[in-house]
């Protein structure tokens, strides 16, 4: 997505001068951050960085301690519940699966079809009868994403979606949320590790390091100087 493209779509989330972090104490100081309607966006950075604390804020799990946050049509801090029911999807770097229920049954919970489900993910469709705590940390995720997306929202949060599974599944989970984007002009804002499959999906990337944001820029630039990237990494977190 080109920056002219992008200055004409809907803003789904404004972080400005935000600082934010637990206690009082910022984690995150003087962020600056944009997600329009139908881009993917990269947060990374080394662990401690600050990223998941971002993606809490942004939420309306953490109140900002500084700055102005605009999450959907909310110009002030607000409650994770308010925010789901205006369009905001949140999907942990924990898998939010109800072992004891059925795939289905996670599903149905959510107030999510079957059907809907299994058009984002088919490989879910064998699987609706099992439970859920039987699945592999990959189905598990894919059951978690479906739900997330099947309930059409306007903003998606994906912290880790990656976290512990092999590459192949995780070209499957990023390729689906690209998908998303560009087909249901959705927004999405991404934490993840796996750097270079990223980039290949998102069209903007900012790296944070010790609570800060020090880059940022379209996917294509980034990938063109990983040196950035890996001396941002190699510094550490908070």
């Amino acid at each position: 997505m080109t920056d002219d493209r992008a200055a004409e779509r809907t803003t789904v989330l404004e972080c400005d001068g935000v600082s934010a972090g637990y206690g009082g104490a910022a984690v995150c100081r003087d962020l600056n951050l944009t997600v329009h309607a139908g881009e993917v966006v990269a947060l990374i950075g080394a662990n401690g960085a600050g990223k998941t604390t971002t993606m809490l804020t942004a939420a309306g799990e953490l109140p900002p301690i500084a700055g102005r946050l605009r999450v959907l049509d909310a110009s002030r801090p607000t409650s994770l519940a308010r925010l789901a029911r205006s369009g905001l999807s949140y999907v942990t770097e924990e898998r939010s699966v109800i072992r004891g229920l059925t795939a289905g049954e996670n599903l149905r919970l959510a107030g999510v079809t079957a059907d809907s489900a299994c058009a984002i993910f088919p490989e879910l469709r064998s699987l609706l009868a099992r439970p859920a705590g039987l699945l592999s940390g990959g189905e598990q995720q894919m059951l978690t994403l479906a739900r997330a997306l099947a309930r059409k929202p306007k903003l998606l949060l994906a912290d880790e979606l990656s976290l512990g599974l092999a590459p192949q599944i995780v070209r499957r989970l990023l390729a689906v949320v690209r998908e998303a984007a560009t087909s249901e002009n959705l927004g999405v804002l991404l934490v993840e590790q796996h750097v270079r499959q990223v980039l290949e999906v998102a069209d903007r990337v900012y790296v944070m390091r010790r609570g800060r944001i020090i880059l940022e820029g379209a996917a294509s630039d980034i990938a063109a100087d990983l040196d950035a990237v890996q001396r941002a990494y190699l510094s550490g977190g908070d």
